[in-house]
């Protein structure tokens, strides 16, 4: 069996082993690999690129028609094509997304946290349970009812939330510096009941474990297939996007040190730069768009995971490639 055989079977063990589901899929294909090519393509180059994922046109159809009715997709019909594109309410999810998926390395922790603070007495229970679901997605704990906190959030996808349920005069927010004198140990302990960890942790070892023998075997490649390429990039960015947008992103000082999530963000960037170059050249191949070829990459693409260049150091290097 040829070295290629037995890499392109255990890209279909690993799909057979991961749950698809065609809507979820085409989340993932939209986000990665069509938004970044101006994010509109004829629905029959589409169905062809999936297919390998076990997708019937049926399913693909069926999967693209629940999407536009729930906003993330609009169709224009040109002869008897279709074209699909996403909605502004569309491309709003997936930027918020990719901050958090494609971000470069986090800094280190400065000691501050950043507190949201509900007044319970002026909002109704339903506004009160939309901010907290709205907080949690951010990352942020528990810390009482009525009062969340992160030591790294994005304050300013805070803001947008605010603004956007227009409970500014009810919501405070503020900064808060830890005391030099306490250490680390009480702000890990408050980690660790105030966030739980344990399932994420055993969904990165899984992760690790899944796709780090394919690094391996693609690292020592001369070319990687096109295809193969495309198919571990996409199978790679789908389970990370599932495990990444439940992780709160807490500094690498709050967490104990066996923790896996470092060591599985290194390996999926590591292997996304392995597997770009040939994956946009499948991509170019199989996409039509209304205007004929998929056009080039934004610039934008170029910069996720810190830069697709080449393999950035990275302090888990040797972690990912530890069997």
């Amino acid at each position: 069996m040829s070295k290629n055989k037995k890499i392109y079977d255990s890209i279909i063990d690993l799909r057979d082993k991961t749950t698809l589901r065609a809507k979820s899929l085409l989340v993932t294909v939209y986000g990665d690999a069509i938004l970044p090519h101006g994010d509109s393509v004829w629905l029959g180059s589409l169905i062809n690129l999936v297919e390998p994922f076990g997708l019937s046109e049926r399913m693909v159809r069926t999967a693209v028609f629940r999407l536009s009715k729930d906003d993330w997709l609009t169709s224009t019909q040109i002869g008897r094509r279709s074209y699909y594109k996403l909605t502004e309410v569309g491309r709003r999810r997936f930027e918020t997304a990719h901050r958090r998926i494609y971000a470069s390395p986090q800094k280190s922790w400065n000691g501050e946290w950043l507190m949201v603070i509900v007044n319970k007495a002026n909002l109704t229970q339903e506004i009160r349970d939309q901010l907290r679901r709205e907080f949690q997605w951010l990352g942020f704990g528990t810390i009482a009812p009525n009062v969340f906190a992160h030591p790294a959030a994005d304050l300013g996808a805070v803001r947008q939330i605010i603004q956007e349920l227009n409970v500014e005069d009810d919501v405070v927010t503020m900064a808060a510096r830890a005391d030099r004198h306490s250490g680390t140990i009480p702000h890990r302990n408050m980690v660790h009941s105030s966030w739980d960890l344990e399932q994420l942790s055993h969904d990165y070892n899984n992760f690790l474990n899944a796709f780090r023998p394919l690094y391996h075997a693609l690292n020592s490649e001369d070319r990687i297939d096109p295809q193969n390429a495309f198919m571990v990039r996409t199978l790679l960015i789908h389970e990370f996007r599932r495990i990444m947008l439940r992780d709160p992103m807490l500094p690498d000082e709050l967490l104990h040190t066996d923790w896996p999530g470092s060591t599985a963000a290194s390996l999926c960037a590591n292997l996304y730069r392995l597997c770009t170059s040939s994956a946009e050249k499948h991509l170019e191949n199989m996409l039509e768009t209304a205007e004929g070829p998929l056009p080039d990459a934004s610039p934008y693409f170029y910069n996720r995971f810190g830069g697709l260049e080449g393999i950035a150091d990275s302090p888990h290097t040797e972690e990912i490639l530890t069997l």
